[in-house]
């Protein structure tokens, strides 16, 4: 690995933001978590519905699904609320945490239910997204147990938990959850999704400027495994489940 710099909030390269996450913190809804990832705070609430999609209908099978967005004042600038929420990023986002849920839920085993995972972004100070995937596994999950609950069925509908976070390359140096003060001057920036098993469901990375090695790439997605593994850990404490990563 390249030589380590301390970063401006005195990290080490390879440290994470302090992460909590706060379950059932929207008492109305099935499923709900406030995340905070350092100044990033979101809150994630899973609705659930039996309306499943047209094209779904009689199929027996069910659908997760996201929206994602940023209250006006998350960041130093009043966002529109409205253009926000239509923004081809808003959109990006939503596939994104919708794609991430979906790869660690059977489908066949949640049965004709909707999952609707709502991520309301209230201080954004970089990786939105990744604590969005993180803190909407956490609302996800007890919404699918309320689902079994209700059904009195014990059937395994989440197959593996999901995280996210963010890595990159500030100062020719390879870095760990980026705050926005990195990830604004950043020459590489990344997202990587993976399970609780250690599994990639996406990994999202582009070179600001020069392009970066394939050495680069294995010391940032190595990053990564330790910035999820800890995500995952905040999951566990969050949710009192047993984790599938090998110590």
């Amino acid at each position: 690995m390249s030589i380590s710099k301390e970063r401006f909030d005195g990290r080490g390269y390879d440290e994470c933001r302090p992460i909590s996450i706060e379950p059932g913190f929207m008492p109305n809804a099935e499923g709900s978590a406030l995340v905070k990832l350092g100044n990033t705070h979101v809150i994630c609430t899973a609705t659930v519905s039996t309306d499943v999609p047209r094209w779904m209908r009689g199929r027996g099978t069910g659908w997760v699904t996201a929206e994602y967005g940023m209250l006006p004042r998350s960041t130093d600038e009043r966002i529109d609320r409205h253009r926000a929420a239509n923004s081809g990023r808003s959109r990006e986002i939503e596939r994104l945490i919708g794609r991430s849920l979906r790869a660690v839920t059977d489908m066949s085993a949640l049965g004709e239910y909707a999952i609707t995972v709502d991520c309301d972004v209230l201080r954004a100070d970089g990786g939105t997204r990744t604590a969005s995937i993180t803190g909407g596994y956490v609302a996800l999950a007890q919404a699918i147990e309320s689902i079994q609950t209700e059904r009195s069925d014990a059937t395994h509908i989440l197959i593996d938990s999901v995280s996210a976070i963010s890595v990159g390359i500030v100062d020719n140096q390879c870095i760990l959850d980026l705050p926005y003060e990195e990830d604004s001057r950043a020459e590489v920036d990344m997202n990587i999704v993976m399970t609780g098993s250690g599994d990639y469901v996406e990994v999202q990375g582009t070179a600001e400027g020069a392009p970066f090695s394939s050495s680069r790439l294995t010391e940032m997605l190595e990053l990564a495994r330790i910035g999820c593994k800890e995500m995952n850990r905040a999951q566990q404490r969050a949710l009192s489940i047993s984790t599938a990563w090998d110590d």
